[in-house]
Order: C-alpha cells, then structure tokens, then sequence
C-alpha cells in the first residue's frame, strides 16, 4: 500500500481534467508543455527545470534570426542534469548541506576525536568532522518523443517562445519563469503543485504525480513493464523501480468501495 508522503497517481479523467484547467490560466502553452513532460516522460522535476531548448528542438536560423524549428524524435536527457549529479554546469542554485550521513565506526572515531580537543582545552569547530560531499555523477539517458499530444504540446509552446523571442538560442532554457528567467527546481516544484493541487484541486498532487503516474502505468501495463520503468526513470538499481509498483490510490478505492457494496 502507498505510504501517506507519496505523490497521488492521476486517473486519466483527473489528467484530462488538469489539462482543461490549464487553458484558463495565464502561460497555458508552456504550462501545457511542462505537464505533458512531467507525466509523458517521467522527468524529475530538476531534469524539467534544467532542460534546454536543444534537448528538445533542432532550431533553424537565417542570420542571428531563429526562424523555426525541428521538434526532435528522442530527448536525450544528458548525464549532468539528472538525480545523480549535482547539475553544477546548468543551476546557479546553491548546495546547501542537509544530512550528514556516516558509519557508526565513523561517528565513534568523530566523538574520541571531539573528546581529546576538549579535554585539551581546543576549540571545536562541527564543520572539522563532517564527512567530505561525495560528487555523484549523473545516468543520461534516451527518452523517445512519439506520442502525439506530447509533441504537439511542445510545438505550441516553442512557436509562443519564438514569437515572444526570435533571437531564442538552442542554450537557452526550455521552460521560463513568469519573471523571465529559467526556473529553479524548487521553484518549479512549487509551480507544478500550485497547477495540479490549487488548480485542478486534486488532494496530494505533486510535481512528482508525473512521474509516478507514468511508472506505474508502464509497470502494470505490461510484462516487461518493470524493466521498461526502469530504463525511462534511469534507475541504476530494480529495487527503486520496485517502489512505483505499489497500486496507486484510485486501484485501493475502488478494491474498498466493491467490498463495501457487499459487506452493507
């Protein structure tokens, strides 16, 4: 059974819904775009927010004019964006430390050592026994584009971006912000709960209902679902996998509301 912090797996009535909703706000092409990405590829939202129009676009010029474009077939989502890496080349957001994490052997040697300065009379700084950050490297990895209201969602968008911008760059981010510039990925995270929570009012929708909606869909849909799930969420290890098969909230409801029609 789901845990209670997971994100709601969307039915395809509430998706449908969601997108109608869209198109009465302000940005709906890109706010189209980004949902469609979101639920059609299984993109975290990071990936989402550091995409650039090349990922997704061969652009044609005449001069320094872009003049159109080409949507390409398969994203190739680079290494440097993903979960594993720390996207250094592409957020301009800080790494700010939250866990520390070590063996219980590592802890005891930090607290002898923390000890021995004390009872020397030392000054102890906490920063002098955190564990060195690791650098996580990324898993690129190969996202066909072929259904087509995906790719219809993000040719609208692109011919809104180059109207509103004819100088537009194949570097140039894919998704902009309402202030102009490119996303964060928290601040993206809050958006695309803001569009499914508070928009399209669906309970514990968040930017990783996308996601989930479409591992799960992909796991229960056919037999070698799991190894598919896999390759598109790029996982290294099955057992992550393993986790989007839990059924979503709506197969749980509906399995309660049979047994309550017999059991009156």
């Amino acid at each position: 059974m789901s845990k209670s912090g997971k994100a709601r797996v969307l039915t395809p009535e509430q998706f449908t819904h969601l997108l109608g909703v869209i198109k009465n706000h302000r940005w709906p092409e890109k706010n189209t775009a980004i949902v469609q990405v979101s639920f059609k590829l299984g993109l975290r939202v990071q990936e989402i927010a550091l995409l650039q129009v090349k990922e997704v676009a061969e652009l044609e010029f005449q001069g320094n004019r872009t003049t159109g474009f080409r949507l390409k077939e398969i994203l190739a989502l680079p290494a440097n964006i993903t979960k594993g890496s720390s996207a250094t080349k592409r957020s301009t957001t800080p790494y700010h430390r939250r866990r520390i994490s070590m063996t219980v052997e590592e802890f005891n040697q930090k607290l002898r050592q923390v000890e021995e300065l004390a009872k020397a009379g030392a000054e102890i700084k906490p920063e002098d026994f955190h564990p060195p950050v690791q650098n996580r490297k990324g898993k690129s990895r190969d996202l066909p584009m072929k259904d087509l209201v995906l790719r219809e969602a993000l040719t609208d968008y692109l011919c809104v971006r180059l109207d509103q911008d004819p100088s537009l760059k194949p570097s140039d981010p894919l998704f902009l912000s309402q202030k102009g510039g490119p996303y964060s990925p928290n601040t993206l995270q809050d958006h695309i709960a803001l569009m499914i929570r508070r928009w399209a009012s669906i309970e514990k929708g968040s930017s990783h209902s996308g996601r989930r909606t479409l591992l799960t869909g992909i796991i229960q849909g056919e037999a070698s679902g799991l190894k598919a799930a896999q390759q598109v969420a790029g996982h290294v290890n099955e057992a992550t996998t393993l986790i989007y098969q839990e059924l979503p909230e709506w197969s749980i409801a509906d399995a309660l509301q049979r047994v309550g029609t017999v059991y009156k």
